[in-house]
């Protein structure tokens, strides 16, 4: 059994129609779309990572040059 319950042939089978019904090359362009926005998301994950580390830096600093 695959995901679900539905079995590999029955996703092969949605598969093949979606295709036929929208044709390959756009499927292709859908899915560089949403690579690119994954890959987007990802990219300030880790810059909204990198902010907030340096935030934490810098108070760490300050609460030593305070003491």
């Amino acid at each position: 059994m695959g995901l679900g319950g539905i079995s590999i042939w029955q996703l092969l089978i949605v598969l093949v129609i979606v295709a036929l019904i929208f044709g390959t090359k756009k499927l292709r362009g859908v899915g560089g779309d949403l690579g690119g926005a994954v890959k987007g998301f990802k990219k300030a994950l880790g810059d909204d990572a990198e902010k907030n580390e340096e935030a934490v830096e810098e108070s760490e600093k300050a609460e030593a040059q305070d003491k």
